[in-house]
């Protein structure tokens, strides 16, 4: 019986995919299976041939590895590797190279052979490539294919860099990069422009020899691809979508890389559902937006022939549900973000009491505030509340070289305007010249480089600041030191990130707090500032009673927004209000008209919070509601 409900739950799914609730668990599983390969081969006499991904998706794979080895004797000596892909052109010793990843996050901590370790070669003149390309394949099949090949898919549906009109039956050779591809790896390469265009990559046809495949995929960000290649028709469109014609193959994806398949986004289209408020609610804002009916003239006919019949059985008449997913929908929406004072408070958002909050929002760089809650910080500060702001880190990586030049002219200008001496800035300015003239991608700025840009930013987010009504002493620059200021790598986050916060929380008590719940962030950084929140409160939590009483809203907007049956507050903006929210964001000069990590959506900040901003408010009216401007929306984090 269990296998059949597997079966039906599954039913959309062509191709085997094994869900786990977080990436470190999968990731253990995944380096368990290829322990189980090594030591079930050398137990025959054999060699273990692997393929190998590079990446951020394999990453904690090569860890458990690397643990293995070291703490449980697993050896590499009779493993021989072949890599997926390179960069061409590619010198092996630059950091973007993925010669130098597999060193730095595998092989320099194992014993395998540097002989056994196979990587293609992106220093080769063009007219050598295709030889290259054919000894490589000569050689994979030499060994008699590999024993199990691990994979990471793009978000263009590549796997390795096949890209979207590759060829099923492919092997190894040159190809050319999307551009969506190349867009991702962006940051790796300090900006799109330094990314190569171009790449050697194993085929498809090629990993299709393997008697083993396991693809794995982390995040929301993966969600849509991994429907499409699990879900979606055979296409050149999403090259990952010919593993369904594999015989062995897996995909071992998170919960998140999960959430669009079918059986998760949409559960009561595959079976019956356990259901409750919140998957009520998913459902009704569903069937609405799929008959294109305000929820309060959804009917029974519209329950039944969208496999909702279940819910209507047991939880209606129908009206009765749409009144009440009604009902709850506009009881989130609230001009009063800090409480209305002297109102029952029992069906809105946020307590009435007491009627002047503190609230403390962090911003993880210094514009994620106005960005994503610019009309709601202004409601707050007018709306009489004690508000502070604190910003988690400089975002010193995304200024421009040519502002810091710009900018130390300025200096120098203003202090021989005055009668003062700039022999000294004029020094500085010719070593920020000479090396930003020379500087390598993504090559770590000097420390007058990264104060500058520090500087620049800091100035700007003091003036946004202000702009929505903040006096300086409650504008609050934290620096955490997990930033690595200048680096392609953040440190990892310590006590330190943990006791600032803990400090400023506790400085503060504020009653209300927000932070960036935007982990589509490109960055990384949005996820680790809000899991730095998460350890300081529960610290706090356990000894001191008003951080037991503190709620915390989470917001987003600049990389993605919250999905309507998530929210639980919505702040409507007038016309004006949303004139004055952009204008906060526009004072920050050096993110504006095109900032140097955009990730894959081109439009300015400004006009990315707009849209979205329009579009939560469109979705409101779409189900039946008021029909405001523009909305902020905010999710309640639960402790």
């Amino acid at each position: 019986m269990a296998r059949l409900n597997l079966l039906e739950e599954t039913r959309f799914e062509k191709i085997p995919v094994s869900v786990y609730a977080n990436k470190h668990i999968a990731s253990k599983m995944v380096a368990k299976r290829i322990s189980e390969v090594i030591l079930k081969q050398e137990a025959k006499g054999f060699n273990t041939v692997l393929g190998l991904a590079t990446g951020l998706t394999p990453i904690g794979v090569y860890e458990e590895l690397i643990r293995l080895h070291k703490e449980e004797g697993l050896s590499f000596r009779n493993v021989i590797t072949f890599n997926l892909d390179e960069y061409y052109p590619m010198n092996p010793s630059s950091r973007q190279s993925y010669v130098y990843f597999m060193n730095e996050v595998l092989f320099d901590h194992i014993d395998i052979a540097k002989e056994n370790i196979n990587i293609p070669d992106g220093t080769l003149d063009k007219e050598k490539v295709i030889e290259f390309c054919a000894a490589y394949e000569n050689k994979i099949e030499s060994l008699g294919g590999f024993d199990l090949q691990i994979l990471g898919i793009g978000r263009t549906g590549h796997i390795g860099f096949n890209e979207p009109g590759s060829a099923p039956n492919s092997g190894t050779r040159l190809v050319t990069l999307d551009d969506l591809t190349r867009q991702d790896a962006s940051r790796d390469f300090g900006g799109k422009v330094n990314v190569p265009t171009k790449a050697i990559t194993m085929g498809i046809g090629t990993i299709f020899k393997a008697r083993e495949i396991i693809l794995m995929a982390w995040n929301t960000k993966k969600a849509a691809i991994v429907k499409k290649a699990v879900e979606g028709e055979i296409s050149g469109e999403v090259p990952a979508s010919y593993l369904q014609l594999a015989e062995n193959i897996e995909f071992v994806i998170d919960r998140d890389a999960a959430s669009e398949l079918t059986r998760f986004d949409t559960p009561w289209l595959v079976k019956d559902c356990n259901w409750n408020e919140f998957l009520i609610k998913k459902a009704i804002i569903w069937l609405s937006h799929i008959v294109n009916k305000p929820i309060l003239k959804l009917t029974d006919e519209d329950y039944n022939n969208h496999g909702m019949a279940q819910l209507a059985t047991e939880y209606g008449p129908t009206y009765n549900i749409n009144i009440k997913i009604f009902n709850d929908l506009q009881h989130t929406i609230t001009g009063w973000p800090g409480g209305k004072p002297n109102a029952a408070d029992s069906q809105r958002p946020e307590r009435a009491e007491p009627s002047i909050k503190t609230s403390l929002i962090f911003s993880p760089h210094p514009d994620d505030d106005v960005v994503s809650m610019g009309g709601t910080f202004i409601r707050l500060v007018e709306q009489g509340h004690n508000v502070h702001v604190a910003y988690q880190t400089s975002g010193n990586t995304s200024v421009w070289d040519t502002d810091v030049l710009r900018y130390v002219e300025f200096a120098i200008d203003f202090y021989e305007s005055m009668g003062l001496n700039p022999v000294k800035f004029e020094k500085i300015y010719c070593e920020m010249s000479a090396f930003l003239n020379n500087k390598q991608p993504n090559e770590t700025d000097p420390l007058e480089v990264q104060k500058v840009k520090a500087f620049i930013r800091k100035s700007e987010a003091i003036a946004a600041a202000r702009y929505a009504g903040l006096p300086d002493d409650q504008i609050h620059f934290m620096d955490l030191p997990f930033y690595d200021l200048g680096k392609k790598m953040k440190n990892p986050v310590s006590n330190n990130d943990i006791d600032e916060t803990i400090q400023l929380l506790q400085k503060l008590k504020p009653h209300q707090i927000f932070a960036a719940g935007d982990f589509a962030d490109p960055h990384g950084t949005h996820l680790v500032c809000f899991q730095i929140i998460i350890k300081a409160m529960e610290k706090l939590r356990e000894t001191e009673d008003w951080a037991k009483l503190a709620w915390l809203w989470m917001y987003r907007g600049a990389w993605q927004e919250f999905q309507t049956y998530e929210i639980e507050m919505a702040v409507p903006l007038s016309p004006q209000e949303v004139e004055r929210k952009k204008n906060a964001i526009f004072q920050h000069q050096s993110q504006k008209d095109r900032p140097v990590f955009p990730g894959d959506d081109e439009r300015e900040f400004w006009v990315r919070a707009q849209e979205r901003n329009n579009k939560t408010a469109q979705n409101y009216h779409k189900l039946g509601l008021a029909n405001y401007e523009a909305m902020e929306a905010f999710v309640r984090w639960k402790f």
